[in-house]
C-alpha cells in the first residue's frame, strides 16, 4: 500500500457521507441552509484527494496496476453516488439521465476486469480524466445553484433546469470518453477476448 492508495481509499470512505447529509440532514440536526456548504466542502476534499493521489504516485514513482484500476473505480463510485443523490430532494435530476453514467461505468468496469483477469491493464485515458473533471465541475455547479436558491437569488425552476443541462453536457462528455477509451484500447480488449475463448 502506497500513500497514494490511502488517499484513494479516503475518497471512497468519504463518499457515502454525501447522500447521508443531503437526504437525512434533518434527522441529524443539520440546518438545511448549511447542507450545500457541507456538501461542497466534502466534494472539495474528495476532489483534492483525487488530484493528490495521482500527484503523489507520479512524484514518488508509485504508479501501480492496482492504482490504475482502483483510482478510476473510486472516481466512478464518487460520481455515481453524487449523481444518484441528486435525483432526490430539490435538485430532481431525471433518473434516466443518471443511468447513462451508470451504464458507462458498468461497461468500463467490466472491460477492466476482463482484461485484468488476462493480465492486461487498461490505464486511464486523458479523456477519462476530462470526464471526471466535468463531473466534478457539474457537481460543484449544482451545489452552487443550491446555495443561490437558498439565498433566494435563483428560483427552484432555474435550479432544476440548470442542474439538468449541466448533467446533460457532462453525459455527452462521458459517452465520448467511453468511445475514445474503447477505440484506443481496442487491441488490448481484442487480445483479452481472444484469450478468453
Amino acid at each position: 500500500m502506497s500513500v497514494a492508495h490511502y488517499f484513494t481509499f479516503l475518497r471512497v470512505l468519504l463518499t457515502p457521507l454525501f447522500p447521508c447529509v443531503y437526504l437525512y440532514h434533518t434527522s441529524w440536526g443539520i440546518p438545511g441552509i448549511l447542507v450545500p456548504y457541507i456538501l461542497i466542502t466534502m466534494l472539495a476534499v474528495c476532489a483534492f484527494t483525487d488530484l493528490f493521489d495521482g500527484f503523489i504516485a507520479r512524484r514518488k514513482n508509485q504508479v501501480t496496476s492496482f492504482g490504475k484500476i482502483f483510482d478510476p473505480m473510486a472516481d466512478s463510485i464518487m460520481s455515481m453516488t453524487i449523481f444518484f443523490t441528486f435525483t432526490q430532494g430539490i435538485v430532481q435530476i431525471p433518473l434516466l439521465l443518471v443511468l447513462v453514467f451508470l451504464y458507462r461505468e458498468f461497461l468500463m468496469s467490466a472491460l477492466r476486469t476482463v482484461c485484468a483477469i488476462k493480465g492486461l491493464v487498461l490505464a486511464a485515458r486523458n479523456s477519462g480524466k476530462i470526464k471526471t473533471f466535468f463531473q466534478s465541475v457539474s457537481s460543484f455547479f449544482i451545489l452552487t445553484l443550491m446555495i443561490l436558491y437558498q439565498a433566494d437569488w435563483v428560483s427552484l425552476i432555474h435550479l432544476q433546469s440548470g442542474s439538468f443541462y449541466a448533467m446533460l453536457a457532462t453525459a455527452f462528455c462521458s459517452v465520448f470518453s467511453a468511445f475514445e477509451y474503447l477505440y484506443i484500447n481496442r487491441a488490448l480488449i481484442r487480445q483479452a477476448v481472444v484469450a478468453g475463448n
